[in-house]
């Protein structure tokens, strides 16, 4: 027999209303005040309810739980999906019971009905996110999670979850079918676009990140429009957290990585290696043949010993062969001195410790400026730590601004202040120039 069909219940509140009136209170107060009685006891029965199962079945459940050999079912008891899901029992009460204890009062059973119907969809949907959260967690202790985040997907799923609840409860409250309220939607689509447009542009650029693997959590990106240059920590539907190399936070949305461009350094993580692509600039005016005292000079370079050997001996016989006339520098074969500071440099990194022999390893002469001859080194570091790359590198340009006078060359750089005073020293008063 249904709780809601005892008479028993309409017959004490008929009593208490009847007692009420004739102790002198009006017939509606008396109503009133049997209705409140009515909900505090529905209220204490809910109360009860729900203390028994939180503090009794759930943690039955638990314990028996944490004493399983798999960790994937302990994800439900972080995310407390049982505390949750126990409330589903005063949801039931009110439900069940709600319409039998207010049968005098037809209105407010009507609203104890709609109360326990939304507060029902309200716990299968806190139950249903914490199963999602526990999910995600257990995704993100996998092996390819670190290359495939999905928190944009996780997110996904609970505005999908929350906005199909919101539509229901709005159908219970209005007394409308689901369907109706989905029909009216149609009406508004072009507002609710507008309002959602961020959390649309989210989800397709979340899409486009994963699909087509552009970036993830640990990878090291560089976007100067929003002055990001560091490690991504985390990718969301709505941004993706860059830390900076000065710790500071760059927040950039999802949609601006797919429709602009940025770097992603990870192929030279992957790689193991990192890339030196600087040049020096000479002053053409140091550049010259060289002589046979300065071939002597270089050939005391242990680096370019062989290589000074090979190339005279090449000069020479190309020029015996075609009988030039070497009185005129001119004619012939010569090499020059930045020839042979450039193909020092190369020996010289070919022998560096701290240089990747399987990458590319250049060193060339790029177009004169007004600033000189640049000479540009093209390498790889095989290191790709920022400390040791900048060490190196440094050291390598150290070595080659040091050595640079030797080939008899010179670095160019623009006048100062104090050369145009050394200039100046040069010159006595009364001295006179040829034009």
């Amino acid at each position: 027999m249904e709780l809601s069909k005892l008479s028993f219940i309409e017959d004490l509140q008929t009593k208490i209303v009847n007692e009420l009136v004739f102790s002198g209170m009006e017939n509606t107060a008396a109503h009133i005040v049997c209705a409140l009685f009515s909900i505090a006891g529905l209220l204490l029965i809910c109360w009860t309810a729900k203390l028994i199962t939180q503090k009794v079945i759930v943690r039955v459940i638990e314990h028996l739980i944490q004493k399983t050999k798999t960790e994937y079912d302990d994800y439900l008891i972080h995310h407390r999906f049982f505390q949750k899901l126990s409330h589903l029992a005063p949801a039931v009460i009110i439900l069940t019971l709600g319409p039998g204890l207010f049968e005098l009062f037809p209105t407010i059973a009507e609203y104890i009905t709609e109360i326990g119907q939304v507060y029902i969809i309200v716990v299968f949907v806190r139950s249903l996110g914490a199963i999602i959260n526990a999910f995600h967690d257990m995704y993100n202790h996998m092996g390819y999670a670190q290359n495939r985040p999905i928190k944009g997907y996780v997110q996904m799923a609970h505005i999908t979850v929350y906005f199909i609840a919101a539509l229901t409860i709005v159908a219970i409250v209005f007394n409308v079918s689901l369907l109706a309220v989905f029909t009216s939607l149609g009406a508004v689509a072009a507002v609710l676009l507008l309002i959602f447009k961020d959390t649309i542009l989210g989800i397709t650029a979340s899409i486009q990140l994963s699909a087509n693997d552009m970036v993830k959590i640990g990878d090291w990106i560089s976007m100067p429009s929003h002055n990001a240059d560091g490690v991504v920590t985390e990718i969301t539907l709505y941004a993706v957290k860059v830390q900076n190399w000065d710790k500071t936070i760059s927040t950039i949305p999802p949609y601006e990585l797919v429709s602009k461009s940025f770097t992603n350094w990870k192929g030279m993580s992957e790689a193991g290696a990192r890339r030196i692509k600087r040049s020096i600039s000479i002053d053409m005016k140091s550049v010259k043949f060289c002589t046979p005292e300065m071939l002597g000079k270089f050939r005391r370079i242990k680096l370019i010993e062989n290589y000074i050997d090979e190339k005279s001996q090449e000069v020479e016989a190309f020029n015996k062969s075609h009988n030039w006339d070497l009185t005129n520098p001119v004619n012939g074969l010569r090499l020059t001195n930045i020839g042979v500071f450039r193909k020092y440099l190369e020996t010289y990194l070919l022998h560096h410790p701290m240089i990747q022999q399987e990458m590319t390893l250049l060193v060339r002469q790029l177009q004169p400026t007004d600033t000189g001859i640049p000479i540009e080194v093209y390498v790889f570091v095989n290191n790709t730590a920022w400390a040791i790359y900048e060490n190196v590198q440094s050291d390598i340009f150290d070595h080659i601004l040091a050595i640079v006078p030797e080939f008899e060359l010179r670095v160019f750089q623009s006048p100062s202040g104090d050369d145009f005073k050394y200039i100046g020293t040069q010159f006595q008063k009364g001295d006179k120039f040829q034009h």
